[in-house]
C-alpha cells in the first residue's frame, strides 16, 4: 500500500466533510431543517468510496483491461438515458436516479475514458504516433465529451474528458508538434470567442447565450454585478476578506445566503474565507503533493497500462483542481466545476476515489528497488 498517497487522499476527504458543513449548514438548516443534512450525504458518499476504493486496491489493475470497451460503451449508454431519464437540479440535467441514488453520469464517464483509453493505446502501441492513430484516438474521446456537452449541458466535464485524453496521448507519443500546434488552435479559437462575444454586447445584440454572458461577466463582474458576475463577486469578496489567516473555521459570512453554491463549486473561496491565504495555499499544496506522487507512481509503473491508468487518474484531478480555483478567482469565465475531494458531490467524491484505488493497485506492483 502506498501510505503517501494514501494519506494525501485521506486527509483531503476528511478535510472536505468539514468544509463541507461549515459551508452548508447554514443554508441546510434554513431551508430543510438540518444543519448537518449535506455533511451527511456527503459522509456516506464518501465511504461508499472508501469501501469501493479499498476493493479496487485489492484487484490487479489489469483485470479492468476486459471491461475497456463495457466501459466505453456504457459511458455513452449512461448519457444517453439522461434524455428520457435525467433528473434536474438546478437548470441541469445531469443526473440518474438508481435505486434511490443520485448518479451523475459524467463522473462515470470520466473513469470509463480512463480505463478505456489505456487499454486502446496499448492494444495499437507504435500505431498510436501515426496521424491516423493519434485522430482515432481523439476522436473517440470527442465523441464521449460531445455526449456530455449537449445531453448534459456541462462543458467543464466534456473540457475534462479531453483533457484525459490529450494528456495520454501527450505521454505515449514523442513527438510534441502536434500539442504544440493543438494548443494554439485552441488559444485562437478562444480568443475569436472572446472577441466575438465582446463585439456582439458592443453592438447591443441580445441573443448571447448563458456562456456568453459569462464571458462577459469575467471580463467586467462588477457591471454584471446583479446577474452573471453576482456569484463571482461574492466569491472574490469572501476571499479578499478573509486576509492572511482568515476569519476563524465556521465564521464565514458569504455562506450566509450571499455566496450561491457555497459548498459545491464555490467551496475554495469560503476556505479562504475561514482559513485566510494560509489555509487556500495549503490545500494548493496538498494537491501539488498528489499530484507530485501520482508522478512518481507513473514513472515507476510495471508497465505501460499501469503508467496510463494513472497518468489519466492524474490527468482528471489537476486539471479539474486548476479549473475550479481558476473559475473562483475569475482566471477564466465561470464554468461550474468542483474542487476534488472537498466540494459537496457524492458522485463526485465517490469515483475520485475508485480512481484512486487504481493508483493504489498500480502501485502495489512496483518493487521497491525501483523507488
Amino acid at each position: 500500500m502506498d501510505y503517501s498517497l494514501l494519506f494525501i487522499v485521506l486527509f483531503l476527504v476528511g478535510f472536505g466533510m468539514v468544509m463541507v458543513f461549515s459551508s452548508s449548514s447554514y443554508e441546510a438548516n434554513l431551508e430543510l431543517g438540518d444543519s448537518t443534512s449535506y455533511l451527511r450525504q456527503q459522509l456516506f458518499a464518501s465511504i461508499l468510496g472508501l469501501v469501493a476504493m479499498i476493493v479496487v486496491s485489492n484487484i490487479p489493475y489489469h483485470f479492468w483491461e476486459r471491461f475497456a470497451m463495457l466501459a466505453y460503451v456504457g459511458s455513452i449508454v449512461l448519457i444517453l438515458l439522461i434524455i428520457p431519464f435525467g433528473h434536474t437540479s438546478g437548470g441541469a440535467t445531469r443526473w440518474l436516479y438508481i435505486a434511490g441514488v443520485s448518479l451523475q453520469v459524467a463522473e462515470v464517464a470520466k473513469l470509463g475514458m480512463i480505463v478505456f483509453l489505456a487499454n486502446l493505446i496499448c492494444k495499437m502501441g507504435k500505431g498510436i504516433q501515426s496521424n491516423k492513430g493519434f485522430m482515432i484516438v481523439l476522436a473517440l474521446a470527442g465523441v464521449v465529451a460531445a455526449l456530455i456537452y449537449l445531453i448534459t449541458n456541462n462543458l467543464s466535464s466534456a473540457i475534462i474528458v479531453m483533457a484525459i485524453a490529450i494528456l495520454m496521448l501527450f505521454v505515449s507519443c514523442p513527438d510534441y508538434k502536434r500539442f504544440f500546434m493543438m494548443g494554439f488552435i485552441v488559444l485562437v479559437l478562444a480568443a475569436a470567442m472572446i472577441f466575438y462575444v465582446v463585439q456582439s454586447a458592443e453592438a447591443h445584440v441580445d441573443d448571447l447565450d448563458f456562456r456568453g454572458a459569462r464571458i462577459l461577466a469575467w471580463l467586467d463582474p462588477e457591471a454584471y454585478a446583479s446577474d452573471t458576475g453576482f456569484q463571482t463577486l461574492q466569491a472574490l469578496y469572501a476571499i479578499g476578506s478573509g486576509g492572511v489567516l482568515g476569519k476563524g473555521l465556521g465564521q464565514s459570512m458569504q455562506k450566509r445566503g450571499f455566496l450561491p453554491e457555497a459548498q459545491n463549486d464555490m467551496i475554495f473561496s469560503i476556505i479562504c474565507e475561514e482559513l485566510g491565504l494560509f489555509g487556500g495555499i495549503a490545500v494548493i499544496v496538498m494537491f501539488l503533493l498528489l499530484i507530485w506522487r501520482l508522478m512518481i507512481i507513473a514513472n515507476n509503473a510495471p508497465d505501460l497500462y499501469g503508467a496510463l491508468l494513472v497518468v489519466g487518474v492524474m490527468g482528471h484531478i489537476a486539471v479539474q483542481v486548476i479549473l475550479n480555483i481558476a473559475v473562483v478567482t475569475n482566471t477564466i469565465p465561470n464554468t461550474g466545476i468542483s474542487l476534488p475531494f472537498i466540494s459537496y458531490g457524492g458522485s463526485s467524491v465517490m469515483f475520485l476515489l475508485i480512481e484512486i484505488g487504481l493508483v493504489l493497485s498500480v502501485a502495489k506492483g512496483i518493487r521497491l528497488k525501483d523507488l
